[in-house]
Formats: structure tokens, C-alpha cells, sequence
């Protein structure tokens, strides 16, 4: 399964802050979030099993993640959820993403899945259950999680929704400070809600905290290898920075490219006259 928050485009410098728990067989082995090879670059984990991930960004800026639900009808061979989702961090935007998971998921080759496609511009969840349909992000607070976007019913989705607006999330930081502490919170005994899951062989196995900002450089990524109330969030920002860069370096030898053509034919105008 898994679970997430999303503050979209309602925070100033950072339209898109992010918490997800990644929700797995505690055996199944994966590795921490690195740049993958090819282009566009995209900096996620992967899953040692089937070679998809559970979510990422590309140089783009686009942000996308895949959390389980359930499905009536599965195929006899499912093709990786994971696969999908690395699929889908090889396009330029958070609505192309979105138009090729709905295609994707109507073709009825995968385990129930919901996805998150999101950017600085756009945002999209794809649900992708028994049904398939798409609901384009409105600017404010989000929760995914087995079940739809937003649900009440869910509890942890509306622990979450608490958390997260019983102050005023106006940054990062603050972000950062209220989302770690509420996504690392376990159930207890005595009834307290909490976000941590545990279920025979399933638990939360990591989590991740991103910020994307209009200045790629500070943008943030923090990452904790294990459930986030055992394990501490390492700092990843500087690959999530190298990834975006690779954009702006991009524009900018575009923009030298051209700005040299011009002079070259304004050059041609002036023997000419």
C-alpha cells in the first residue's frame, strides 16, 4: 500500500511539498533513492524485485508516486505497478503523466494502483481500482492512500488532514517539522491514531519528504531508509538538485545557442546593407 500528503501550490516559494510511507513485505528488498541512468534523469528508489519504483522526480520537476489498492478482477501476470510508474517519470509533465496512466490502467494489465502525477504547474491522482479516473489537484491539502483522494472515511487520511492544519503550513520547515512527526507516528494501545503501518509481513518500510521550489537549488529531499519512527530522515537534497539542474543547464545552453544565432545573422543583415 502506502500513504501521502501533499501541500500543492498553497505555500509561498514551495508549490509542492510532499510526505509519502512506503508500504511493503518487510523481505522484499529495494534501494534508497539514487540517479538512475538515461534521460530524462530521474533520482527514486527501486524496488530489487521487479525494477520499478514507488516514486521519483525527474529533471522536470515532475513528481510521481504509486500507492496499492485493492482490485476485483487481476490479471493471471500483472506487469509491476513500480514499472508504471518509472514509465510514467520519462514524460515532461504531471498531465502528459496522467493521460498515460489513465491509458495504462484501462488496458486492465496491473494490480489496483492509484498514482500521483504532479509539477509545479499541474497536478493529477489517478485511481486506478475497479475503476479507472483521474481528479486534477485543486491548490491546497491532499491525502492518497488505498483508498481515493481525499476520502474521510479513511482514518488515516484524516489523521493526517488534522496534523497538518492545526498550524499554519506556510514553508518547508514547517512543512517538514509537522509532516515527520505525524508520518512517523505509531498506533498505540490506547487508541491514538497514528500513520505507521504494521500487518503481519506488510509494514511501512520507508519514507520520504520533498519540497520542489521555483529555484531547483533549493529544493529539498529528506529520506528515511525504514519506518520513520526507527530510522532518522537522511538529507538527499543534493541529488534531487543535481537532477533538477540538469533542466536549467539544458535552457541555458538553449538560450546561448540561440542568443549565438542571432548575433551570427544580425551579423549577415549588417554586410549585407
Amino acid at each position: 500500500m502506502g500513504i501521502l500528503v501533499i501541500q500543492y501550490q498553497s505555500a509561498e516559494e514551495s508549490p509542492l511539498l510532499l510526505a509519502l510511507n512506503r508500504e511493503e513485505r518487510i523481505d522484499r528488498p529495494a534501494l534508497s533513492p539514487r540517479i538512475q541512468a538515461g534521460k530524462p534523469r530521474v533520482v527514486c528508489g527501486i524496488d530489487s524485485v521487479s525494477s520499478g519504483t514507488w516514486a521519483g522526480i525527474n529533471q522536470y520537476g515532475l513528481f510521481v508516486a504509486v500507492v496499492n489498492t485493492l482490485k476485483k478482477n487481476i490479471p493471471a501476470k500483472p506487469r509491476s505497478r513500480g514499472l508504471l510508474c518509472r514509465d510514467l517519470l520519462l514524460t515532461g509533465n504531471a498531465e502528459e503523466a496522467a493521460d498515460i496512466a489513465v491509458e495504462e490502467l484501462k488496458k486492465g494489465t496491473y494490480a489496483g494502483c492509484h498514482f500521483l502525477c504532479v509539477d509545479r504547474s499541474s497536478g493529477f491522482a489517478v485511481h486506478g481500482g475497479d475503476e479507472v479516473d483521474v481528479v486534477k489537484l485543486t491548490p491546497g491539502l491532499h491525502t492518497l492512500s488505498e483508498n481515493r483522494l481525499n476520502d474521510p472515511a479513511d482514518v488515516r487520511q484524516a489523521f493526517i488532514h488534522r496534523q497538518l492544519t492545526l498550524q499554519k503550513i506556510d514553508s518547508a520547515i514547517s512543512f517538514f517539522a509537522v509532516a515527520s512527526r505525524t508520518f512517523s507516528r505509531r498506533a498505540n494501545p490506547a487508541g491514538k491514531q497514528g500513520v505507521i503501518f504494521s500487518k503481519g509481513n506488510a509494514a511501512t518500510v520507508s519514507s520520504m519528504m520533498v519540497s520542489l521550489t521555483e529555484k531547483s537549488q533549493r529544493s529539498i529531499m529528506q529520506y528515511a531508509n525504514g519506518s520513520p519512527d526507527m530510522k532518522t530522515y537522511d538529507d538527499m537534497s543534493a541529488l534531487l538538485r543535481q537532477v533538477l539542474s540538469t533542466e536549467r543547464a539544458a535552457k541555458a545552453a538553449a538560450a546561448a545557442k540561440e542568443a549565438k544565432q542571432k548575433d551570427n545573422e544580425d551579423e549577415i543583415a549588417i554586410e549585407n546593407d
